[in-house]
């Protein structure tokens, strides 16, 4: 019996811009935000006003559900990202799915639909809107879109005593976001550190250290770039300016921005990317850039020259999160899927995979018998002294995300 159900987009989609993953693998990135052509702004915007695309927002109902069939049906239907899951050599199965289902009798729907959360949002809104079934009981998106859906009332909140490993393994790191605090409503399914990178070779003897290496160095000038994730970059550049970006105001955005803005004007930052510039990076066209560890674990792999700094100032953290939709026919089969990505097990089989920050206690040691390599890597499992240098971006108000996306949209000409 198959025990899980892939229903993938085709790798060339062009809303799936690639990134690297260790091994060489072929595969599509997850982080680079797709943008209107109108602008970030207006797209976000959008998602915060819903009256404005003909659909009302909900009143926050802390979470509709509907009538459990999780002891009838045995399955469950989970949305994922893009080269989010792992896969055996073959590339035709997945290895921990299919332990879970040959653990539990619990069938799979595994869907890589998820191509950009915007996107996705617009896909699910009129059934949430409306309360009905999304077809979906597990959904994976990103930490302020997780915060977005938990405002609305659309999501439901979980069950702590179907989640033991979870509550009990999850990272002190991701234990306490401002938009769920203590994790009623979600679990991360991977964490993702934003950093500096660098090519030694094209450095050429210069030094990288902090964000004011990168926008006031004249030796570095047109050879960085910056990421076109507004909550990343602004991110960093808070904390270079000495400001925690889980508490700025509007005048410590607007210094960020400014700050970017004299380092535009003199050609100091050559572009903001997506993940593009990886292979930029990999050529030594930059010399330095803000990067997305998973692509930097990729890179380093690859290559001698590419290595990465963690600026004293401390360095940005999101997280890609599950959560369970309102309606879902199968939420106590989807939170068992949740727990036991939080066995050291399975979760160190994915992290083995994707690359990305683990956000379960406890793992190293089973990553190790895995990949040494992966298991002392800090960019996938942080120590205590790294895991302390990290800072989330707060969340924001409808408004706030309007006016901060502008202005950031207006910064890197998008």
């Amino acid at each position: 019996m198959e025990q899980y159900e892939p229903d993938r987009p085709s790798p060339a989609s062009p809303a799936a811009p690639r990134r690297g993953l260790r091994g060489g693998r072929a595969s599509l990135s997850r982080r680079s935000l797709l943008r209107a052509s109108t602008g970030g702004a207006l797209a976000l915007g959008g998602l915060g006003t819903l009256s404005a695309c003909g659909i009302p927002a909900a009143k926050n109902t802390a979470g509709v559900s509907s009538e459990d069939h999780s002891a009838d049906e045995k399955r469950v239907s989970f949305s994922n990202w893009t080269e989010y899951m792992d896969v055996d050599d073959s590339g035709k199965r997945r290895p921990t799915l299919d332990a879970f289902a040959g653990r539990t009798g619990i069938k799979v729907k595994y869907t890589e639909d998820i191509n950009d959360n915007v996107e996705f949002f617009g896909k699910l809104k009129p059934q949430l809107a409306a309360g009905q079934d999304t077809g979906r009981d597990l959904i994976c998106v990103t930490d302020w879109l997780a915060a977005r859906l938990i405002r609305f009332g659309w999501v439901q909140k979980l069950d702590p005593s179907n989640l033991p490993h979870a509550y009990a393994n999850l990272s002190q790191q991701f234990r306490t976001p401002d938009w769920d605090p203590g994790r009623a409503y979600s679990y991360p399914w991977t964490g993702i550190p934003t950093v500096i990178a660098y090519n030694k070779k094209a450095l050429d003897g210069v030094e990288v250290k902090s964000l004011s290496d990168l926008l006031d160095n004249p030796k570095l000038k047109g050879r960085v770039a910056f990421l076109s994730e507004m909550r990343d970059s602004v991110g960093l550049t808070l904390l270079d300016l000495g400001k925690d970006p889980g508490k700025f105001t509007d005048d410590d955005f607007d210094a960020a921005i400014a700050r970017m803005q004299k380092a535009v004007d003199r050609g100091q930052i050559r572009r903001f990317t997506g993940n593009d510039y990886t292979s930029d990076l990999a050529k030594g066209d930059l010399a330095a850039c803000v990067a997305w560890a998973g692509d930097v674990v990729q890179l380093k792999a690859d290559s001698p020259d590419i290595d990465f700094v963690i600026p004293d100032s401390g360095y940005m953290i999101s997280s890609d999160n599950l959560l369970v939709p309102n309606k879902a026919r199968h939420k106590t089969n989807a939170e068992r899927l949740i727990d036991y990505y939080y066995e050291p097990g399975p979760a160190a089989q994915l992290a083995a995979y994707i690359n990305y920050v683990c956000p379960v206690d406890g793992v190293k040691a089973e990553l190790a018998k895995i990949d040494e390599g992966a298991a002392s890597n800090p960019l996938i499992i942080p120590d205590a002294e790294m895991a302390a240098k990290s800072h989330a971006f707060r969340s924001l108000s409808a408004k706030e995300e309007a006016a901060y996306e502008e202005k950031f949209a207006k910064l890197t000409g998008a």
